[in-house]
């Protein structure tokens, strides 16, 4: 066990210091007492400041910074945290505090111990584009006809290979749980990440998870390097260790094995990556595995308000496997409960929220400090579009625009043939997805089409000799577009774009895209959105009028779009509750608060899954610092076009009424109820 030598002189005014600049919470963390410690810092509770005057105070108590680890989710957050210790140790040798991601400490320490396990120190790591071309390789290396099945595509593959590295499952399990479609195809996938393994041993290249892998392999099999790290690293600090995954849980233990002075710093609350590989059980059981282990609370919130957190606590109260916190507002009461707003349909729930935010900026809440966010990407589909049509400036945190992602250009392609037969650019888009096609196929058709008097009727003549001259892809492509044309599919784009994912593009998706499903939900609402229009003609035009109607974003806001409208330095911001978290702004809406959206039905499959939806919606509430607002279309038109009345969130439901502030939108108007508590019974009961 480790004893702290106090300087005498000086280490009564440091901790005077301490004190003035820390609450009681975070000083108790700051100065804790050697040995195992658990952090439960809840959201806004400032733990990055705890752990940053904690690994100061070890300094200052004469650790020497060489021993200290603090492994941390981003290089940036490391090097904030570490400039910050150097400031308040006056100038501390703290740049030899292994300080960074768990893949930046995996790499410094593989590169002094390659050779203990077949590699050379002066191995490539290979980023996820290159790991890609890597396992396409790897693929043909195998012998695997790709064209007799359809076999994924090196980023389903490397997602299957990556998710069963960082969680410690093999092969079929993941393909099982993720990929059941290509369950009969578990021997040539377990062939290829054999032959991928070799390969890049013997071309002395490793990929991230491989950073990983090695270093617990070094623990393990290297006792001699495994001792002299778990003697060296006399503390160690992770920060967000709610969102660890197995693998990165097991590194620590190992590294933490003869001190145990090992403090672990996140929200149980805030878990809700296991999509990716997060461990919740890795926090939850922490104390499990370290019962010497002393817990500590922060629990004073310096972002929300007390209606705002009174709002969270309850909500979090319903998940059973959780750590007990109540968080307590450092700020005043705004007198403002969160708002929750039935919308007649998804259209005023967009006009709703576009007129709020315009008069929330002339209360003197910008557009900068206000956010709308989703539990998915498709959910944010006419709010898009609304915000278009009044010249809003916003940014898409959780992606690029939705009319802009590739599956959507896909689609549209399809859509935009059967209009215009000339469009070239739609032609070259969607023969390229054809199997054997590729760009010289693709142009040499288009050369054959382009002045043909009529282009959808040349390409479909059995005589037709630029095609592919082997595979059922051409077959199955023809007999798409012969359904596209039809008298009774032509002018109705909901119709062809259930047909485009029928007949060959839902299958492209699975053997194409590790988050096929979330595509797919993407494409179903924008069949939905399409039946609104008469003519696939019109429903094209109002998308190419809207995209003309924006600019390029200002530098430094890379790979999104800007509409006209507004300042351009100033921009509403547009996310998933995924992307949101760590963030925080004055006004957040949370949009689709409805049964069947959020939480995800997708999520709901296993017994955990509506426990981390919870917290997913625990993150949300608490992002929130002054104003709150939840809503969610009383109607939606679903998947075989009947009007069906939608339920509030069970997430909604489940928390005392009197908690919100329910507002009752007219036709022109948005007004509060005068009778609360009767519509409090018709919305929430």
């Amino acid at each position: 066990m480790t004893r702290y030598v106090i300087k005498r002189g000086d280490a009564p005014d440091k901790l005077a210091r301490y004190r003035a600049e820390l609450n009681e919470e975070q000083f108790a963390v700051a100065t804790a007492n050697p040995g195992a410690a658990l952090i439960i810092a809840g959201a806004g509770s400032g733990k990055t400041r705890a752990i940053t005057y904690r690994v100061a105070y070890l300094i200052e108590q004469g650790i020497a910074p060489a021993r200290i680890m603090l492994a941390t989710f981003t290089n940036r957050a490391a090097r904030e945290m570490l400039h910050r210790v150097e400031l308040l140790t006056s100038g501390g040798d703290v740049k030899r505090v292994w300080g960074g991601t768990f893949h930046r400490i995996a790499n410094l320490i593989l590169r002094r111990h390659a050779a203990s396990i077949g590699f050379e120190a002066n191995y490539t790591i290979l980023d996820s584009e290159d790991a890609r071309d890597f396992l396409s390789a790897c693929v043909d290396e195998a012998g695997i006809d790709t064209k007799a099945r359809r076999f994924p595509k090196a980023e389903v593959l490397q997602d299957v290979i990556s998710f069963a590295n960082n969680t410690d499952r093999p092969i079929e399990d993941v393909v099982a749980r993720r990929y059941p479609h290509f369950e009969p195809l578990i021997q040539q996938m377990k062939r290829v990440d054999t032959i991928y393994m070799e390969r890049k041993r013997e071309r002395n290249v490793m990929d991230y998870d491989d950073l990983l892998l090695n270093w617990k392999r070094l623990l393990m099999e290297k006792a001699d390097i495994a001792n002299l790290y778990a003697d060296q690293f006399q503390h160690i600090l992770v920060d967000e260790y709610q969102d660890t995954n197995k693998l990165q849980s097991e590194i620590i233990d190992l590294m933490a094995v003869k001190h145990r002075n090992v403090m672990v710093v996140g929200d149980d609350a805030q878990s809700i990556y296991a999509w990716r590989g997060a461990e919740f059980t890795n926090i939850y059981e922490f104390p499990t595995r370290y019962p010497e282990a002393r817990v500590f609370r922060l629990e004073t919130n310096y972002r929300s308000t007390p209606e705002i957190l009174a709002l969270a606590n309850v909500s979090i109260a319903s998940n059973r496997k959780q750590f007990p916190k109540t968080l307590r507002a450092a700020r005043d009461s705004k007198g403002l409960p969160p708002a929750l707003i039935p919308c007649r349909d998804a259209d005023q729930q967009a006009a709703f929220i576009a007129s709020r935010i315009l008069e929330l900026r002339d209360e003197g809440i910008p557009l900068e400090e206000t956010a709308v966010l989703y539990r998915s990407h498709y959910h944010s589909l006419e709010l898009q579009l609304e915000l278009t049509r009044r010249g809003i400036p916003y940014r898409v945190r959780s992606g690029v625009r939705f009319f802009e992602q590739a599956h959507i250009k896909d689609v549209i392609s399809y859509l935009r043939v059967i209009v215009n037969p000339r469009d070239e650019l739609a032609w070259k888009r969607i023969l390229r997805m054809i199997p054997q096609v590729g760009n010289s196929t693709a142009n040499r058709i288009w050369e054959r089409l382009a002045f043909a008097p009529d282009p959808l009727a040349l390409v479909r003549r059995e005589d037709f000799n630029v095609a592919p001259k082997r595979g059922a892809g051409w077959t199955e492509f023809l007999a798409l577009l012969e359904s596209l044309v039809q008298d009774e599919t032509r002018g109705n784009p909901a119709r062809q774009i259930e047909i485009i994912l029928a007949r060959g593009y839902e299958a492209h998706l699975a053997n194409n895209y590790e988050n096929a499903e979330a595509r797919l939900e993407d494409l179903r609402q924008l069949a939905l959105y399409s039946s609104r229009y008469n003519s696939t003609e019109g429903f094209l035009s109002e998308l190419a009028l809207l995209s003309t109607e924006r600019y390029s974003a200002p530098q430094g806001i890379a790979g999104e779009d800007v509409v006209m409208g507004g300042d351009e330095d100033e921009m509403l911001t547009l996310t998933s509750v995924h992307q949101a978290k760590g963030l925080e702004w004055r006004a957040v809406f949370i949009i689709w608060a409805a049964d069947g959206k959020f939480p995800s039905p997708r999520s709901l499959r296993d017994a955990e899954g509506e426990e981390e939806e919870r917290r997913l919606w625990y993150v949300a509430l608490t992002r929130a610092g002054e104003q709150l607002y939840l809503t969610y279309p009383l109607m939606i038109t679903d998947y075989n076009r009947q009007t069906v009345v939608q339920k509030p969130s069970r997430f909604v439901t489940e928390v005392p009424p009197e908690l919100y502030d329910i507002w009752s939108l007219e036709e022109e108007s948005v007004g509060k109820l005068n009778a609360a508590e009767d519509e409090t019974q018709k919305y929430i009961n």
